[in-house]
């Protein structure tokens, strides 16, 4: 079922929607989910969270891209849970994801934060898209997704170590430009 089908049927508030959301969206979801938690059944817990989301928010949105805007709220809801639990020393999934990441993305200061934060996705979504597609879709795949390196590297058919430095090159290249505009890292 397209899409727009989908949404159809959360406007008309028929339940098939969320039947068909798990059809079409639910490997999708849980993936994330797992990549993040590690743990099947809490990602279980966020995608069926993700699923309730959707009947709460359509309407009276209707998400132009139904697969981005699933796959943010499941994400969302991850982290949420990751947090939570991380307080609680249960889950090391994320922590190597945000480690590497720290050195090139600037830490929240101020009130600002909000507007800085819309200005940061500028940036970064503009330094996405001069890269080529196959480093748009492993930097994407690896911390977006959350998808462990082992696992990318085998996808690749390229050796863990040999992905690593490709991913280190990639997280040099996001703080240089994110310098070069500016943002104090």
């Amino acid at each position: 079922m397209e899409d727009v089908e989908i949404i159809e049927l959360y406007w008309q508030r028929n339940e098939q929607a969320i039947v068909e959301t798990a059809q079409k969206y639910g490997a999708f979801c849980h993936s994330i989910a797992k990549n993040i938690l590690s743990i099947d059944e809490d990602a279980e817990e966020c995608v069926n969270d993700a699923f309730h989301q959707a009947w709460n928010a359509i309407p009276p949105q209707r998400p132009v891209r139904f697969r981005a805007w699933l796959g943010k709220t499941v994400r969302n809801l991850a982290l949420n849970l990751w947090n939570k639990n991380h307080a609680q020393k249960r889950y090391a999934g994320m922590t190597l994801l945000l480690t590497e990441l720290e050195d090139c993305i600037p830490a929240p200061q101020t009130v600002e934060r909000e507007i800085e934060e819309k200005e940061l996705t500028g940036l970064l979504e503009r330094w996405l898209r001069s890269m080529d597609r196959e480093d748009q879709i492993l930097f994407v795949r690896r911390y977006w997704n959350g998808m462990a390196l082992k696992e990318l590297a085998k996808e690749q058919a390229v050796s863990p170590g040999k992905l690593a430095q490709r991913m280190y090159r990639l997280r040099l290249s996001l703080k240089a430009a994110l310098e070069e505009e500016g943002v104090r890292i």
